[in-house]
C-alpha cells in the first residue's frame, strides 16, 4: 500500500533551528539539499543521511505522553503516512523521485526529554522515533508525493 510525504524539515546546522519546505532535491552526496546531516564527508559512513518518522508511529508515541507536540521536534527530515515502513536495514523506500535505503532505527536521544518531559521513553518501542536511511537515487521530492516500499 502506498502512502504520501506530508512534510519536509532540514537543519543548516547541528542543533540549528528546522525549517519546514514543501519540497527540496536530494542528492547522493548531500541527501536533502541544505541539511547538515546529508552531506557525506571523506572516511564517514552516509548510512545517517535522511530521517523518515511516520506519521502513525509519531501520533502513538504523542498519545502516550499525553500531550501536543509538534512533528518537527523530532528534528526528522521526512514525515510520511500510509505506508508501513520496514523495520529492517536494507529495505529501500522510494519517496517521489528519490530512493532511500533504510540503514537503521532512528534512536531517540535525551533531547527529546528537553521537547517534552517522557518523550525519548515514549519514541523507543517499535522503531516510533523512525528510521536512518542513505541515498540510493537522488531527485526532487514535495509535500503530497507517493511513498512505496521497492523490492
Amino acid at each position: 500500500m502506498a502512502g504520501r510525504l506530508i512534510g519536509i524539515a532540514r537543519k543548516g546546522r547541528a542543533h540549528g533551528p528546522v525549517e519546514t519546505i514543501d519540497h527540496v532535491e536530494v542528492g547522493l552526496d548531500t541527501g536533502i539539499h541544505g541539511d547538515h546531516r546529508g552531506a557525506t564527508r571523506p572516511g564517514k559512513s552516509n548510512r545517517r543521511q535522511v530521517t523518515i518518522l511516520r506519521l502513525e508511529d509519531w501520533s502513538a508515541a504523542i498519545a502516550e505522553l499525553g500531550r501536543g507536540v509538534s512533528w518537527e521536534q523530532r528534528r526528522a527530515n521526512l514525515l510520511v503516512e500510509g505506508v508501513d515502513l520496514p523495520q529492517a536495514p536494507g529495505a529501500m523506500v522510494r519517496v517521489g523521485a528519490a530512493l532511500f535505503e533504510i540503514t537503521g532505527e532512528c534512536d531517540p536521544c535525551r533531547r527529546m526529554d528537553a521537547v517534552a518531559d517522557g518523550l525519548q521513553s515514549a519514541l523507543r518501542p517499535d522503531w516510533r522515533g523512525g528510521r536512518i536511511a542513505r541515498v540510493i537515487e537522488g531527485g526532487r521530492i514535495a509535500l503530497g508525493d507517493t511513498v512505496e516500499i521497492e523490492g
